[in-house]
């Protein structure tokens, strides 16, 4: 959803919030937190950077080619007849060429590192989605929201932050959550902290 829209939304809703308050429920939860401690998502992330290294280790391989071509061609051009200079130019140039469309095909738009990302974080993707859908059917959630995508949530009360639950379901340790929303000084119990304004949502 992009911010125009969910402005638009948003406006309804605080436009609406009597009626919207007694017959809707909503809630969000925080995704960058969930897949910081998701070990499925860290294994993926390593996996990605793993494909990067190669590939850009291929790319400065065949600058590094292209490089030595260059060198020859400069300390043997005297010695060189127009035709042969040419064949040596024409191998520069197609190894260049080669390396930016490698380069492109690597690192551009849409592509091979794209897609790799886009396949190895797709599995545990799918598993916090399912965590949070079972989460809001338990929960009667009409309405859950991401906190930490694209549009900017100026204020969350905590009362609507269904993160800990999320993490429950996903069998991950959701006390780190907990206490990093506590207030100084706060008193904590094994549920969560013990102030009103920490507490997890029913």
């Amino acid at each position: 959803m992009n911010k125009g829209l969910f402005f638009v939304i948003l406006c309804f809703f605080l436009g609406t919030y009597d009626t919207f308050a007694q017959t809707q429920k909503i809630g969000y939860v925080d995704t960058e937190f969930i897949f910081s401690k998701m070990p499925e998502y860290q294994k993926a992330l390593s996996e990605i950077d793993k494909f990067a290294d190669r590939w850009s280790k291929d790319i400065l391989d065949k600058q590094t080619e292209i490089e030595k071509l260059q060198r020859a061609y400069q300390a043997e051009e005297i010695l060189l007849t127009d035709d042969m200079k040419r064949e040596r130019q024409r191998v520069i140039a197609d190894k260049e060429r080669e390396a930016r469309e490698y380069n492109n095909k690597v690192f551009g738009y849409e592509g091979m590192l794209y897609q790799k990302k886009k396949e190895l974080i797709k599995a545990p993707m799918e598993i916090v989605q399912r965590a949070i859908d079972k989460v809001s059917a338990q929960k009667r959630i009409d309405f859950m929201f991401d906190k930490a995508s694209d549009f900017v949530m100026l204020y969350t009360n905590p009362r609507h932050d269904y993160t800990d639950y999320v993490m429950e379901e996903l069998g991950l340790d959701a006390d780190s959550k907990a206490n990093k929303k506590a207030p100084a000084g706060g008193q904590q119990t094994p549920d969560g902290p013990a102030t009103q304004t920490t507490a997890k949502p029913k």
